[in-house]
């Protein structure tokens, strides 16, 4: 910049970015001096190297701004997980979907996992009809992204928000000034499946010690 530049001659471009042309690097800086700018290198590499006429302090401070405003508005992508059971209670399940829900309005991905347990893992339909339903339930928040698979004991699908979806989410993210932050409210969504799971397995096994057999999950 200015009197740090070593090139002969430079390629000068004008404050508005008219080309001025080939000039002698005196030259350039006494037309900067001229109308109180800064003679600033945008290409070095060029031959010869090409300088323009800024306000370099300016400059830097809109830069500076457009780099926050980018960060602000920018949204990194998040998967939550929400676990469900094949044979899950009605209500459980309008609960976990409402979770699921308002994971896609704000702009995440959701990976829902179906659990089996013991002889469930002879029935994978009753993990494919459930997450099938749950794809038909929130179609026009977001769409299939990883189509139902069977990973070991487990049921996977993964959901993605709709672009309108998500450009909405981060529309509202910028206008309050940034990343949401994690709420109490999340914190029991990220572990309400795992506790939903233990209350579950505690109330068959205490079916199977009363019953001296398999406990019977049919109502949940």
């Amino acid at each position: 910049m200015n009197e740090q530049i070593r090139a002969r001659e430079v390629r000068l471009v004008g404050p508005e970015g008219e080309q001025v042309g080939i000039v002698p690097l005196e030259r350039a800086l006494q037309l900067a001096a001229d109308v109180d700018l800064d003679l600033v290198e945008v290409a070095p590499m060029a031959r010869p190297p090409v300088c323009k006429l800024m306000d370099f302090g300016k400059f830097k401070y809109e830069s500076a701004l457009k780099a926050r405003e980018a960060r602000r508005n920018q949204q990194q992508t998040v998967i939550k997980e929400m676990k469900l059971r094949p044979k899950i209670d009605p209500h459980d399940y309008e609960t976990k979907k409402g979770h699921v829900v308002r994971f896609l309005k704000a702009g995440d991905k959701v990976k829902v996992t179906i659990m089996f347990r013991g002889r469930e893992q002879s029935r994978p339909e009753l993990g494919y009809r459930l997450l099938r339903r749950l794809e038909s339930e929130i179609t026009e928040l977001g769409y299939v992204e990883s189509a139902p698979k069977q990973d070991g004991r487990n049921m996977i699908m993964v959901l993605a928000p709709h672009r309108a979806v998500k450009a909405s989410a981060v529309a509202a993210t910028a206008s309050r000034g940034g990343p949401r932050e994690r709420t109490a409210e999340d914190s029991v969504a990220a572990t309400e499946p795992e506790a939903a799971t233990e209350s579950v397995a505690a109330g068959e096994s205490a079916a199977a010690g009363e019953t001296g057999g398999t406990a019977d999950t049919s109502g949940q």
